[in-house]
Formats: C-alpha cells, structure tokens, sequence
C-alpha cells in the first residue's frame, strides 16, 4: 500500500491497532521504503504556492488539471482529468485521452462532477487548449460559470490542484514501478475504482 508519510500512516494505524514503540517502527519503515525512496522527489519545482480566496461552500468553486504522459491502460486512456473541490479537498480522477477535445471533457465533466455536484460558480485551470476553447468558454459563461486562467509564469498560483498533481504522479510511480519492473504492459490503477 501507498503511504503519505509517517504521520498519517500512524494515524490509519492507531485506528485498528496499538503496539510498543509503534511510532518508531513506523518511522524507520516510512524511512527505508524503497519505493518512496526511488519515487518522492525532495525538491520542490514550482516554489511557493499562492492560496487563492477562501470559498464558503463544497462545489462553488474547483480547479481542473490534467496529468498526461502516462502508459495506456488496456481501455486505452492515457491521461487523468483531475478535478479538485476547493472547500471541502474532495478530488475526482477521471480517466480520459490526451487527445481528447474541449467536448469530450465538458462530457465528462458533467457526467462525473456536474451530475454529482452541480454547477459551479467558478472554475480554476491552467491555459490548456481545451479550457481555452470558444466551446468551453461559451459553455460555460451559458452556465453562469466564471472562468479563472493562471498564467504560464505563475503555475504557482493554483497551488491545491499541483499538490494534487504532484501527490497522485507519486502514487502512481510508487506503485507501478512494481508492475513495469516485472515487465508488464498495463496500467492497474485505472482498472480500479475510480479515487475520490
């Protein structure tokens, strides 16, 4: 299993269990994971994160992103649209095409967000092609849905949705190193539930 640290690795564990020096054991095997030793970078390449406003309610205000580049799954998707509810920290993965266009997200935008959460009032994203299409934008200013782009310079700016980002690229290398070690050529985390 994937773990985010000792911190929270010892706090699912005092839910269900309790031994002598049980914090230091799980220091020294958070410490001398191999797997978090090969994956988990120790720098940190965007600089500091800028907060945005603080929301009021759950679903109001999300930011989108993307994280492309990875191995095809045997359904053939290769990239994960991530989706991030500013309130409340909830995330949705979907699974999508990097190829897919700005009609493909919106589809997949309401069916996994839209139908869940309803509309928001406004939307963080970076100036990727499909956000900046005229279908979207039309779209959505249809909607009532303000539209926030960051800029190219300061990717900092939506620091929620690079945390994310960051901390699902690595889970998915912590994991799949075992699977392409081994020589294999799918992509397992996607055949599973989707993670929200």
């Amino acid at each position: 299993m994937g773990h985010f640290g000792v911190e929270k690795t010892l706090g699912l564990l005092k839910e269900k269990f309790f031994w002598p020096h049980m914090r230091k054991d799980v220091q020294r095997h958070c410490n001398r994971c191999i797997s978090c030793l090969q994956s988990k970078s120790k720098i940190m390449p965007h600089g500091l994160y800028t907060p945005l406003p603080v929301t009021s309610a759950p679903w109001e205000d999300i930011s989108m992103d993307f994280v492309l580049g990875l191995i095809r799954t045997q359904r053939g998707f290769d990239s994960i649209f991530v989706v991030v509810d500013r309130f409340s920290k909830m995330t949705h993965f979907i699974p999508c095409h990097k190829v897919d266009d700005a009609s493909n997200i919106a589809q997949l935008f309401f069916r996994d967000v839209v139908k869940l959460h309803g509309i928001p009032c406004t939307i963080v994203s970076n100036r990727d092609t499909k956000f900046l299409s005229h279908f979207w934008n039309t779209l959505l200013s249809r909607l009532g849905t303000k539209l926030n782009f960051s800029t190219s310079c300061y990717p900092q700016n939506d620091g929620q949705t690079e945390v994310v980002n960051k901390s699902l690229s690595t889970m998915l290398r912590a994991i799949l190193k075992g699977t392409i070690n081994l020589g294999m050529n799918t992509f397992p985390i996607l055949s599973l539930p989707i993670i929200e």
